[in-house]
């Protein structure tokens, strides 16, 4: 079978001179209220008075705080998906499907938990926006991927939005946060659900 494997999303298209500057003023503006504040803090005109500039180019540039909080998460996410896409076995190629499949959920898993506050912000400030992204893009086909290759005969594209609806802040807020769940015992329980056998979590987002 051909593997196709996919390029990295969510990166910025070229820009000109001052719009990238003002992007990159922008976004790390952003990421000081988050890292002094949280994010919570993150509004149009905080960010416009931290960077030092109106709060329509802030508008104009990113549309809504949600927009904005999924431009912060970019820089982690493309090296998330080169982990995934380009990085070594289990989590990138070379392994067999049922096993990076195994290792992607692990990883998002993992990545959920470490970014679930701002990416609960930022779902929350745009329901949608996570459904409409390249990010959700390439999660998705990556995941369909796994699966045409590992069970063939499924509904892979239905299977592959089943299995990554429970990657939500909401939810690891839930679980974490309000019942005390560890990511060790969410890991067992995605192997429960792809039918796997318990083990030590073989790999993190980072390819470690």
């Amino acid at each position: 079978m051909t593997r196709i494997e996919l390029s990295v999303t969510g990166q910025a298209p070229p820009e000109r001179a001052d719009a990238a500057r003002n992007r990159r003023k922008i976004l790390d503006a952003a990421a000081r209220l988050v890292r002094e504040q949280g994010p919570q803090a993150v509004t149009m005109n905080a960010v416009a008075h931290a960077a030092c500039m109106g709060v329509g180019t802030v508008y104009r540039r990113f549309g809504d705080v949600g927009q904005l909080l999924f431009a912060l998460l970019d820089d982690s996410e493309q090296r998330f998906q080169q982990s995934f896409l380009s990085g070594p076995p289990p989590l990138g190629p070379g392994a067999p499907p049922a096993e990076r499949l195994r290792a992607f959920l692990h990883a998002l898993a993992d990545r959920i938990v470490e970014q679930r506050e701002i990416m609960q912000m930022a779902e929350a400030a745009s329901p949608s926006a996570r459904y409409s992204s390249g990010v959700y893009a390439t999660l998705f086909a990556h995941t369909s991927m796994l699966l045409r290759e590992a069970r063939p005969e499924a509904d892979t594209a239905m299977l592959a939005h089943l299995l990554l609806a429970p990657f939500v802040p909401s939810l690891f807020e839930h679980l974490t946060v309000t019942r005390g769940v560890t990511p060790e015992r969410i890991k067992a329980g995605i192997d429960d659900l792809l039918g796997v056998e318990h083990g030590p979590a073989r790999t993190t987002h980072d390819g470690s």
